[in-house]
């Protein structure tokens, strides 16, 4: 063989060891892709099949119900305009109540009910993630208008 068939097998096999390296790179980059939604484009359906998301909102007061096992937690996340019942199984975290915000990531059940693998609830009361804030002024925002003669 000769040298020049050489270089153009070596550069053939790192042109294919590069693509492999770049599948594999954006198959873990789409496999750990998060998006987040309200619960109006939840209620609407806007959210990916089968697939983890995050969903953010204020938790609706009184809404907050412990199962009789103590770790089994519902409640209630709205963006004002509509809301999504949340279940989660675990400790939540200390800042987590009613009226404040909270973000929980998980996946939607056959019945439409949010089952969440992770809540988070915001560090202080000047603090909102800027994905809800814009995302609460936005359903504000459409109800006042839809609400105008």
């Amino acid at each position: 063989m000769k040298a020049r068939h050489k270089r153009f097998l070596w550069i053939g096999a790192a042109v294919a060891l590069l693509a492999i390296a770049v599948t594999l790179v954006l198959g873990a980059f789409n496999d750990n892709l998060v998006f987040f939604k309200t619960p109006t484009e939840v209620a609407e359906g806007l959210v990916p099949k089968g697939r983890n998301f995050r969903v953010g909102g204020m938790v609706e007061k009184g809404s907050i119900q412990r199962a009789a096992d103590g770790l089994t937690v519902s409640f209630v996340l709205t963006d004002t305009v509509k809301s999504i019942p949340i279940t989660y199984k675990g400790a939540l975290p200390d800042l987590f109540k009613d009226g404040k915000g909270a973000v929980a990531q998980g996946k939607l059940d056959e019945s439409g009910k949010f089952i969440a693998s992770e809540v988070l609830a915001k560090h202080d009361e000047n603090y909102m993630p800027s994905e809800a804030q814009e995302a609460i002024d936005r359903a504000k925002a459409t109800a006042a208008h839809s609400t105008k003669p």
